[in-house]
């Protein structure tokens, strides 16, 4: 990358999400089996070459943010610098970003939203242009709503000609030391309240350009947004494939078992190379199968002694990376287990939030059952435990 052409980005997901009716920061909630900041993440790190790429995170979000990375694209997560950690505003956070990359040499910076996740790249280049043409500029779609300005009463007061309204989006594109001299001016003028960095530059008294958006780069906002985003993102994935998996293991001595990701105490422990756990396994080889990728011997072969009671979450979540790799996603998995003992019952809970942790995914979307085989069989005989597992993966119809 020459000089003249350096360029780094800067994603602001340090906001609490408190309007989309989160239990969680919206950035961090679910789009498509993953972290909706993985979507944002991806669609602007694969747009160009950035000499660095920084997420703005809040300072209680590093355990979010981290497990976000795992299931991001790794070719994306080598690409990011550490993450700065935000204030109590935008203009902070993205002051803080800035701050982040001053030693960096880059010459155009790009500043998106990390709860906009649509974002073309043509958008993006459209951003560069317009910066290295500009200096300051920002994408904008025509208003098309008639708009009324009303008074404190609610009544209308006014009309605003909208065919000179835009509304504006990100990412927005500036020369790095022209947004950082108005972020650091505008901090020390104690100037708040300015709701991007579009007007920071204005502010601090440099034209803005504004450039064709585009009006699918939706920012997600309200719960409703979140709803509209995830069937858009399951609309696009409309290859709907269907996986089963089986796994045994029989008893040995010990104290506990491993079952779903969940340590129970038992009489005895499961027989295994790794820790055994025949739920995760099962459920390894029915994600899978969806895919057409082999099984959990293929990837994970019981010869390797790297695997010798290894636990069994390593190889579920390897099956989630190998889905998103592919961009899909994992709508369901159900799993039975067949044994008389230990009770499965009191750990349903738990195991179903264990597995649904592992693939990033709700635990809605995760069952869990247990039967018995009437005494009848291995496991009627309590010599081991059986699982069967399926699962319901959706792929891109380009996906083979």
């Amino acid at each position: 990358m020459s000089p003249a052409s350096r360029m780094s980005l800067i994603i602001v997901a340090a906001g609490r999400g408190e309007r989309a009716g989160a239990e969680r920061p919206k950035q961090y909630r679910e789009l498509g089996g993953r972290p909706m900041l993985c979507a944002t993440i991806e669609a602007l790190v694969n747009a160009r070459d950035f000499c660095a790429a920084t997420v703005v995170i809040h300072a209680e979000a590093r355990g979010l943010y981290s497990k976000m990375l795992d299931a991001l694209d790794p070719n994306c997560a080598a690409r990011l610098t550490a993450p700065a950690l935000g204030g109590a505003t935008r203009q902070e956070s993205v002051l803080a970003g800035l701050e982040a990359q001053a030693d960096k040499q880059s010459n155009i910076v790009l500043i998106h939203d990390g709860a906009r996740p649509f974002t073309a790249p043509a958008v993006v280049q459209r951003a560069i242009a317009a910066a290295q043409a500009h200096g300051a500029a920002a994408p904008g779609v025509p208003v098309t709503d008639t708009l009324k300005q009303v008074d404190a009463d609610g009544f209308v007061v006014g009309a605003p000609d909208r065919a000179s309204l835009r509304a504006m989006q990100t990412p927005q594109a500036f020369r790095f030391d022209l947004i950082l001299d108005a972020h650091r001016r505008a901090a020390e003028a104690r100037v708040a309240g300015l709701t991007d960095d579009a007007a920071v530059a204005k502010w601090a008294g440099h034209p803005v350009y504004l450039f064709a958006g585009d009006p699918e780069n939706v920012k997600i906002t309200w719960a409703q947004d979140l709803i509209a985003a995830r069937a858009r993102v399951f609309e696009a994935a409309s290859d709907i494939r269907t996986g089963q998996g089986y796994d045994v293991h029989a008893f040995a001595e010990g104290d506990h078992v491993w079952l779903g990701g969940v340590r129970i105490a038992h009489e005895r422990a499961l027989s295994g190379h790794s820790d055994a756990d025949v739920a995760l396994h099962a459920i390894t080889d029915a994600l899978l199968g969806a895919i057409g990728d082999g099984d959990i011997g293929a990837h994970f072969p019981p010869s390797d002694p790297r695997w010798r009671g290894a636990d069994s979450a390593l190889f579920l979540a390897d099956a989630a990376r190998r889905i998103r790799a592919r961009g899909g996603i994992i709508a369901h998995v159900d799993a039975t287990l067949v044994c008389e003992a230990p009770r499965i019952g009191p750990h349903r809970d738990a195991m179903r939030a264990r597995i649904a942790d592992i693939l990033g995914i709700e635990i809605g979307r995760v069952g869990v059952k247990a039967t018995t085989s009437e005494g009848l069989g291995f496991t009627g005989r309590r010599e081991g435990i059986a699982c069967m597992a399926i699962a319901t993966v959706r792929l891109p119809m380009r996906s083979q």
